[in-house]
Formats: structure tokens, sequence, C-alpha cells
């Protein structure tokens, strides 16, 4: 079984268990659920934005603990405040250190909030919506096309969008018309190895008209740039930042290089 098996399979007992301590109707009554939903698809579209998706994240499966002694809130605010386009959130508690708790103190910003985590059940979604998302992260490669639909519909039901992650050329089915963000993860989820270029081979094969983001191993502004005349127009970027011992400083240090070289 590799991580991301194991992953899902801790995912499916973790939303049982949730269901059963947590209803649907008192998710419904939290003060998240009815709030304004912002929009990524406008973010990213927005040529005064960096169009980075700026990542808060303890520590993976595959490097460990990244960074353990920053707050959430800290963080996204200075990543807000130096030019994200969005804010991606950890929620998954047992393989990155997340909590649903990190989301909603991250809401204090008034940009897109993705909540990351593995996504298989419309429980988890209406979760996303409670605790403040815009944002759903769908990862072809723990769905069907079929699942990816459903989901991403039922989103959308909700007022969330969606980005669909895809991997290679076999998930490339699973884009539909619900999905009209379609990001590439340039990291392996099976083996967690990373292969920048990724992006470029797969987005190629992406149909016309889909707002493209590049996932993983973003570690400089001459990569972003790459991806840019590839026609990619999000950059999702957590672990360069996170690492540091300040990443809104460092951040900000990034976007201040990438202005300079637009």
């Amino acid at each position: 079984m590799n991580i991301l098996e194991k992953i899902v399979a801790f995912k499916r007992k973790e939303v049982e268990e949730r269901k059963a301590r947590t209803k649907v109707k008192q998710l419904e009554a939290m003060e998240g659920y009815s709030r304004d939903v912002l929009s990524l698809k406008k973010s990213l579209t927005d040529p005064s934005k960096t169009g980075i998706i700026a990542e808060f994240k303890r520590r993976s499966p595959s490097k460990g603990v990244i960074n353990d002694r920053v707050l959430v809130e800290d963080v996204t605010r200075a990543y807000a405040a130096a030019g994200a386009s969005c804010l991606s959130v950890l929620t998954d508690e047992e393989f990155f250190g997340g909590t649903s708790d990190d989301l909603r103190a991250a809401r204090v910003n008034n940009i897109p909030i993705l909540r990351k985590d593995f996504m298989i059940d419309e429980y988890q979604i209406v979760e996303a919506r409670a605790m403040g998302a815009d944002v759903i992260l769908l990862i072809a490669a723990c769905l069907s096309p079929a699942d990816v639909q459903r989901l991403a519909r039922f989103a959308g039901s909700l007022g969330l969008e969606v980005l669909l992650e895809i991997h290679s050329e076999e998930e490339l089915g699973h884009i539909c018309e619900e999905t009209p963000v379609v990001g590439v993860n340039n990291r392996d989820l099976r083996t967690f190895t990373v292969d920048i270029e990724r992006s470029i081979r797969l987005g190629k094969r992406i149909p016309s008209g889909k707002i493209l983001v590049a996932e993983s191993g973003i570690n400089d502004t001459a990569t972003i740039l790459h991806m840019k005349n590839a026609g990619f127009r999000g950059f999702l970027v957590g672990e360069h930042f996170m690492k540091a011992e300040d990443p809104g400083a460092a951040f900000a240090a990034f976007v201040g290089e990438l202005t300079k070289n637009i």
C-alpha cells in the first residue's frame, strides 16, 4: 500500500467518525457556512495579482516537520499582505499536522482560501463551507471521473469552487465542465518524487479554456515565469516558504523578485 492509499483509507474512517460526531445541520448552522464566498477564478485571472496560491503546511509524509513554530494567523496575514492570490491551508491532521481550526484562523484574510485535504465525500464539502473555505481540492489520483463530477457539482451547489488536481495523462479524463480550474501536481503523490516539467507537458493536453495551476516543486521565480509563458495562471507554493524561519517574509521577498522580472 503506497502513501496515498494509506491516506485515503485513513480518511474514509475519519470521515465516518466526523459524521457521527457532528451532523450536517450543525455544520450548516455555523457562522462560516453563510458567509459570502470569494472566487479563486476571479483572483487567478486578475492581472494585478501574483497568481500565487501560498500554502500553510506544518509537515508532510515525505519531509516530516517543515515548520511547527509559526502561527497560521501570522503567516497567512503576511501572505495576503504581500500579494497572494489565494491561501491554501492543510486541514489533514494525521499526515500533515493541519486542522479545521487552522482554516478558521486564516479566515481573517479577505482573499480566497483553499481547503487542502483529501476530499472523498460530500460531507467534507459541507465541512469546508462551514469552516470558511472558498475552494476545495479534488485529487484525481484518489477519485474516479464520476466521483470528480459528482463532488464538483455538489461543491458548486454550495457556492464553492473546485481545484481539480491531476498528475498523469491517464487522469486527463477526470477533467469535466464542472472543473474550470485544473492543477498539475509536479509531485507524484504515490512516491513523492518531483518533476517540475510535468506541468508543462500535461498543460499542453488540458482542454483550452481551463485555468491552469502548477503545483509543487516551485522554488524560484524563474520557474513561475517559465510556467506563465506556458499558459499557467496559478502557482501553488508551500514548502519553499514554510521551511523559512519567517514564511511571510520569505514570501514577500519572493514576490518582490517576481515583480521585478515580470
